[in-house]
């Protein structure tokens, strides 16, 4: 093979190899994005008012409400369940003793929002949520355990209501589930309870981040570190080439001693 020759099968092998790591980056990107497309169109709102039609969703941040203050028999928590919410309740203060339950009007007041539910979610969140269908399904999986954990129905019906608090990271931070009976939960110890199972979700889900980051890293490094071997001995050869071609003389024989030497034969 001349050397033209092998320059060239280099540069194919060189061009080869930077179509496949461009071309394994580029697949990566198309699937990823054919993933958020399936559900790019799905809202988080959507998701909320397909499982409870005609439910009422707020962008506002009620997650810094004090636990002491949701937790009491007097709080408006009635004013969410309605289209638009005057956001003075967000810094309701409590006026004299904490009413009975089963004081008349406390009961009233419940009863007012039975077959009802609703969602708060805190603008953080909504600009979080955009676009990423992984996040509404966490969140709506969350609040699917929450209702199991309170028997709530897997059937919306006329005698329970729901009120849901998120945060900014789109976790659980009040609810209120009502029953014909009155207030299914939350009491304080529940409420600590749940607080604490949905920590521990969090920490296996940064520890079981941490690792795949970790091994993401580590394959990256190894597949830039083949990549760039690959680049050198694509580079030694062409170099090895180059100087062989360089160092090559090409030598004429005469003619009459050519034909000298086919009498010989």
């Amino acid at each position: 093979m001349s050397i033209l020759g092998v320059n060239n099968m280099l540069e194919k092998v060189y061009q080869n190899t930077y179509n496949r790591y461009n071309t394994d980056i580029v697949k990566g990107m198309s699937f990823s994005e054919k993933l958020m497309n399936i559900k790019e169109n799905v809202s988080f709102e959507d998701m909320w008012k397909s499982r409870f039609p005609g439910a009422y969703y707020h962008v506002m941040d009620a997650s810094n409400i004090p636990q002491g203050v949701w937790d009491r028999n007097d709080y408006p928590f009635e004013k969410f369940f309605q289209d638009n919410v005057d956001k003075s309740v967000l810094n309701w203060k409590p006026n004299g003793t904490n009413p009975n339950m089963t004081d008349s009007s406390v009961q009233s007041r419940f009863n007012s929002t039975l077959g009802q539910n609703s969602i708060v979610v805190p603008p953080a969140l909504e600009e979080k949520l955009k676009n990423n269908p992984e996040l509404a399904d966490k969140i709506m999986k969350n609040i699917e355990y929450l209702f199991a954990w309170n028997g709530y129905p897997s059937i919306p019906d006329g005698n329970h209501s729901a009120l849901i608090v998120l945060d900014e990271n789109g976790e659980v931070a009040r609810w209120r589930l009502t029953s014909g009976g009155g207030l299914v939960g939350p009491t304080e110890e529940e409420q600590r309870q749940f607080e604490a199972e949905q920590k521990k979700k969090a920490e296996k889900k940064a520890e079981y981040m941490r690792i795949l980051e970790e091994s993401t890293v580590k394959r990256a490094e190894m597949q830039h570190n083949q990549y760039q071997k690959n680049l050198q001995n694509i580079s030694d050869s062409k170099s090895l080439a180059a100087n062989y071609e360089k160092n090559t003389m090409t030598y004429n024989l005469p003619i009459d001693l050519l034909i000298a030497g086919s009498k010989l034969f």
